[in-house]
């Protein structure tokens, strides 16, 4: 609610803003004059790990193999979903890559056989293997 105020003042008071979120400005003053936290902070270091780790790969990576990969080389140990989120965040998307799958599909230029059984198939075969 406080980012919102943040981008919305140039057009409305803070005061306003405040009272239309239900948040006093105090707590909007506050907000703006407190550092970030611990968490945010190293989100931040390990976010451009992450777009490293990516831009490296051309782009091809997700969260599991950049996760892999900030375990194995950078020694940085955290939540693959934590990965995940990030990216998400930053507009990082992994390739999918899919099985492309094949059907069959007649030759138009194959020569057609002929109908041995003439399409007379019925159920009122005599014994089996008899048309």
């Amino acid at each position: 609610m406080f980012r919102f105020s943040e981008t919305e003042k140039a057009h409305f008071p803070v005061a306003f803003l405040c009272r239309a979120l239900g948040v006093s400005p105090s707590g909007y003053y506050a907000w703006r004059k407190r550092p970030l936290s611990g968490r945010a902070m190293a989100d931040a270091l390990l976010s451009t790990s992450i777009r490293q780790i990516h831009a490296g790969s051309s782009g091809t990576y997700g969260a599991p193999r950049i996760h892999a990969e900030l375990a194995e080389n950078y020694a940085t140990h955290c939540g693959r979903k934590r990965v995940a989120r990030l990216m998400r965040t930053a507009g990082l998307v992994g390739v999918c890559r899919r099985r492309v799958m094949r059907t069959t599909r007649r030759d138009e230029s194959a020569p057609v056989s002929d109908d041995l059984v003439r399409r007379a198939i019925t159920a009122t075969a005599t014994a089996p293997n008899r048309l």
